[in-house]
């Protein structure tokens, strides 16, 4: 379980494609702190730790998570976000997040304000009936607040600090994104689904 707040940045040291899965290796500054069998939320993605070399950690995407998430569009070289798995004892300063990705978002706009950087990502029709106003995502990872949904989009507002330390400020019309709805939304929605069939 993880909280939507990256630890850091880290970069792909190593990437191999397998049949249909692969193998990636991650540089970060905690990577001595691992141990194998430990997640690790990467760009969103809850990776199981193999083994630790140097200053990297190395991991499998399985099929359904190459299939679901931008991992297997990556290169060696390119940035993620990170986040450690969430102690009983840290404070809950996002939501929620599982790690679990349900599928991938496409930039549309960004608009600069005052203070923030404010982000249209189009979703597919299955992610949006779970997406509310004022409600949380993740998005690649980063716990923000939706500010808008519309027929076949949400909006977003990131602030600096986000921005600033975390891959959210590299992103442009364009970019995919891994995207995780809220638990609680898919709950909701399921009980719904089966109370329509039990009808």
């Amino acid at each position: 379980m993880f909280t939507g707040l990256i630890t850091e940045v880290g970069r792909i040291k190593f990437l191999k494609q397998q049949e249909q899965d692969l193998e990636i290796g991650v540089a970060c500054s905690f990577a001595s702190q691992l141990t194998p069998g430990e997640s690790v939320a990467t760009s969103g993605i809850c990776l199981t730790v193999t083994r630790i070399e140097d200053d990297a950690f190395f991991a499998y995407a399985m099929p359904e998570t190459v299939k679901l998430t931008t991992l297997g569009q990556k290169k060696v070289g390119d940035p993620l976000n990170l986040e450690r798995a969430l102690l009983p004892t840290d404070r809950l300063g996002g939501h929620l997040v599982a790690g679990h990705i349900d599928g991938t978002g496409t930039v549309t706009s960004l608009e600069e304000g005052e203070r923030w950087l404010e982000l249209q990502i189009s979703a597919p029709s299955s992610l949006l009936s779970q997406i509310a106003r004022k409600g949380s995502i993740a998005i690649d990872g980063v716990s923000l607040t939706v500010t808008a949904v519309g027929a076949d989009y949400f909006r977003v507002a990131i602030i600096p600090v986000t921005r600033d330390h975390t891959t959210l400020g590299t992103l442009k019309v364009g970019s995919l994104v891994n995207l995780e709805t809220d638990q609680i939304a898919k709950y909701v929605e399921r009980l719904l689904e089966a109370s329509k069939t039990n009808e």
